[in-house]
């Protein structure tokens, strides 16, 4: 349905105004998302904090009870001396100094000792504790408390510990006799802290939450069976020969944490709570020690039995619901941390409002201008109609004033249109035409492609079967040679042998051309292998070309392809004799790096070898893509774009770097950057292995050219080899298996079926290891890839034959 111009620019309004409200309305959640999450993480922060300073304070307890538990002094449990309880007493007290709270040793029947403040205990003062002994680490009698000091001091006389008798009123208040409530000592006795009297245990009735515990452990938040004082206990047993007789007691008060929740400087309406494993109360911010006692909502007990850690909404004691973290400590105690929903909420409302009241201006006020703005567009618009009228009737366009520039420029366009369609079709076709151009030019590139592809598969295949060949022509040579007519034949022989050496340079050049041939490393003198490849280079060139080689003295080894690095020196040659015309003077050097020139590659010294000829030289936007396969500034079918990417590669793969500089006018220098070695060319002596050596060995040769088979087979036989021949690898299989004991295995690498010569001789060496195999091939990628056996190329020498099956065998070799 058309749609006036009113309507799309009210429309218009609509889709610019209305994403951008709804993108600041998403960035805006988003936003507050973010600080949710964030305030998150702070809650689970501050909760994790508080959780690792009160699992400290209660760590630290423990290794009170555990210290105090390992004591000598209860090494004679139950029957406990009363003077070693007054020590162990005055030691826990000592241990405790800087902590509120108590400790307590008891049996299911009885309270031994307790440092309850206020608390008297049955007990006698040691005479070795005015020696300071029996004391914590760090204790001396000059650093304990005023009574525990007088005790110390005053209730050790040598004369009363010498006689056995009860020590004078100077034993500390705290260790006085303990009653069970409602007796002399407990809170509304008439028993004075200071009166003295006999030392004597006092018993009770047994109390279950007296019973002995096998191993330690944190008791909740229950209120104290003496004076109804709400606190928590570490409960240590103390252990000996393997029995529990007693538990020792340290007592934790809720005062305690609050003090630790209240450093924490919470904000007043954060909620931070810690709870024992009953999910009771223990201290609580805001309120305070007032909550203690309280049992957790039912909700949170039920999120945190499910969880021990984990994000959590609810109701608090004081109906204000929440959002916050919890965490619970290995122990069994909880650690929460909160803050209200409606602070969360409120802020996002807030946040919200002003976005959404601006974005219904903005949009209100959008609205009213399309509708003012629509009445000032209709007008001009409808004579701009008037003239395409006239323009589509053929009659002549006068534009006239409209009262709108825009529409005046269309009303002059619209005069020029009929000149505009023109010049447009004739723009067009110009870039349909382009556009073929370039197409054809891609399916060239394609095509160059898939031909190199095709020629390195059909030499590859040419190549083995050219190498049967030859090996079929060297192989019948050399049994020429040892015929009884040999020297009458020497001449053809010799011919023969020469062009066999020809033919088998000519397949290793199709190979290295169609990317077949195996990379051979190799330690080189720059000097030597240079000098050898400056003819070819010149014939490369032309004779109408000056080439000059200049080699440094003092340049150093390279370990790298001899055939790699001449093909990458031939293409450069190529691009150079196209630069220049075939005229000119190419310099060719060779030298040691210098340091600035080994920036941007791997550590160690280098060697540097560059090209430089006087051509057109390189614009500078081209030189950035020299290296890419493919490309070239050469017309169709002269160049390919692979030569400088193949010498880049060369030198990638040597481990080094390939550069390009040239300055139009001025000529280009293609700089090659390779790895120096530290090693330098070696010169093995020739093994020449005596042909009787073979004599008598039993050879499995495996050939599937039927030419190539008999002729080696013949070959061998005279070298009195016995050999047994087989067409393919199952028939090589079933010849091994029919019980022929073979001294080595010759065996071609490409050959038909479902088994290569590699996957034989892996199969043989399974049934019989440490058989000697030795692989031969033309192409394969036996030449390229890693091989556990020897490979020899084809076509091979009687020698080469000779030397390979002789090594395989471990016979002896003679040096020449």
């Amino acid at each position: 349905m058309p749609l006036s111009i009113r309507t799309r620019l009210l429309l218009l309004v609509l889709s610019v105004m209305v994403p951008g409200v709804v993108a600041a309305l998403w960035v805006s959640w988003q936003t507050w998302v973010e600080e949710q999450d964030a305030l998150v993480r702070h809650l689970r922060d501050n909760t994790r904090a508080l959780s690792m300073v009160v699992d400290k304070e209660l760590s630290r307890r423990a290794g009170i009870a555990r210290i105090l538990s390992l004591s000598q002094i209860l090494d004679t449990a139950p029957q406990v001396p009363p003077e070693d309880l007054a020590t162990l007493a005055l030691q826990s007290r000592r241990a405790m100094q800087g902590m509120a709270g108590w400790v307590e040793l008891s049996t299911p029947d009885r309270v031994l000792f307790t440092t309850r403040p206020g608390s008297l205990g049955p007990t006698m003062a040691p005479p070795s504790l005015a020696a300071g002994v029996g004391l914590l680490p760090g204790a001396t009698p000059s650093s304990l408390s005023g009574n525990a000091r007088n005790a110390t001091l005053a209730g050790s006389a040598p004369d009363a510990a010498a006689t056995g008798a009860p020590v004078s009123p100077a034993v500390p208040p705290a260790l006085g006799t303990l009653a069970t409530p409602g007796a002399a000592g407990a809170p509304g006795a008439a028993t004075n802290a200071g009166e003295a009297g006999p030392a004597t245990l006092t018993t009770r009735a047994t109390d279950p939450s007296r019973a002995l515990v096998d191993k330690p452990v944190i008791g909740g938040l229950e209120p104290d069976p003496v004076d109804g004082q709400l606190r928590a206990a570490l409960v240590q047993p103390v252990e000996r020969n393997g029995r529990v007789l007693m538990n020792l007691s340290v007592t934790l008060l809720p005062q305690e944490l609050q003090q630790i929740i209240d450093t924490q400087d919470m904000p007043d309406d954060w909620t931070a709570t810690i709870m024992d494993a009953q999910g009771t109360v223990v201290a609580r911010h805001p309120g305070g020690t007032a909550y203690a006692g309280r049992r957790s909502t039912d909700d949170l007990r039920l999120k945190m039995a499910e969880h021990d850690a984990s994000v959590f909404e609810s109701t608090t004691l004081d109906g204000q619901n929440v959002i916050g973290y919890f965490s619970t400590s290995p122990q069994g105690w909880t650690f929460l941390t909160a803050v209200p929903r409606k602070s969360l909420l409120g802020g996002r409302a807030k946040a919200l409002q002003p976005i959404v009241f601006g974005s219904l201006l903005l949009i209100l006020a959008g609205l009213g201008g399309a509708l003012w703005i629509s009445r000032r567009i209709s007008g001009p618009i409808h004579e701009l109609t008037t003239i395409a009228n006239k323009l589509r009737a053929g009659e002549p366009v006068q534009a006239g004033a409209t009262g709108m520039a825009e529409c005046d420029e269309v009303a002059l366009a619209l005069e020029d249109a009929s000149a505009a369609i023109r010049q447009g079709r004739g723009e067009l076709e110009r870039r349909v035409n382009e556009a073929i151009v370039r197409t054809r030019e891609a399916e060239q590139r394609s095509s160059r492609t898939q031909r190199t592809a095709a020629l390195g598969r059909l030499t590859g295949g040419v190549a083995h079967d050219f190498n049967n060949l030859l090996g079929v022509i060297s192989n019948s040579a050399h049994l020429i040679q040892r015929s009884p007519h040999a020297d009458s034949l020497a001449m053809p022989v010799g011919a023969i042998m020469r062009s066999v050496e020809v033919g088998s340079r000519l397949t290793q050049h199709l190979l290295r051309v169609s990317g077949r041939q195996p990379v051979r490393p190799q330690v080189l003198d720059m000097g030597v292998a240079l000098g050898e490849m400056k003819e070819l280079l010149a014939t490369v060139l032309g004779k109408r070309m000056q080439l000059t080689l200049t080699v440094a003295p003092d340049t150093r080894t390279v370990q790298l392809d001899a055939a790699e690095l001449e093909l990458a020196l031939i293409n450069i040659a190529l691009n150079a004799r196209d630069a220049t015309n075939g005229m000119g003077e190419i310099v060719l050097e060779a030298r040691n790096a210098e340091p600035y020139e080994r920036q941007d590659v791997g550590p160690g010294d280098y060697v540097v070898i560059t090209f430089t000829d006087k051509g057109a030289g390189i614009p500078e936007d081209v030189q950035a893509r020299v290296f890419e396969p493919f490309f070239t500034t050469k017309e169709v079918g002269k160049g390919t774009g692979l030569g400088l990417s193949q010498v880049l590669g060369f030198c990638v793969q040597a481990g080094g770097m390939a550069r390009i500089a040239s300055q139009p006018g001025h000529g280009t220098t293609v700089t090659l950057l390779l790895p120096a070695s530290g090693s330098t060319p070696s010169v093995r002596p020739e093994l020449i292995t005596d042909p009787g050596t073979l004599a008598g060995a039993s050879v499995l040769l495996v050939e599937d050219n039927e030419e190539l088979n008999r002729v080696t087979a013949s070959l061998l036989r005279s070298f009195s080899c016995q050999v047994v021949t087989a067409a393919n690898a199952e028939e090589a299989l079933k010849q091994f298996g029919s019980g022929a004991a073979f001294d080595v295995v010759l065996s071609d690498v490409v050959m038909p079926g479902g088994m290569d010569g590699q996957a034989l001789a892996r199969e043989l060496r399974r049934r019989r290891p440490g058989l000697p195999v030795v692989l031969i091939s033309g192409y394969s990628t036996a030449l390229t890839a890693e091989s556990i056996f020897p490979v020899l190329r084809k076509p091979a020498s009687p020698a080469q034959l000779l030397d390979a099956l002789a090594k395989a065998m471990g016979r002896p070799m003679t040096t020449s």
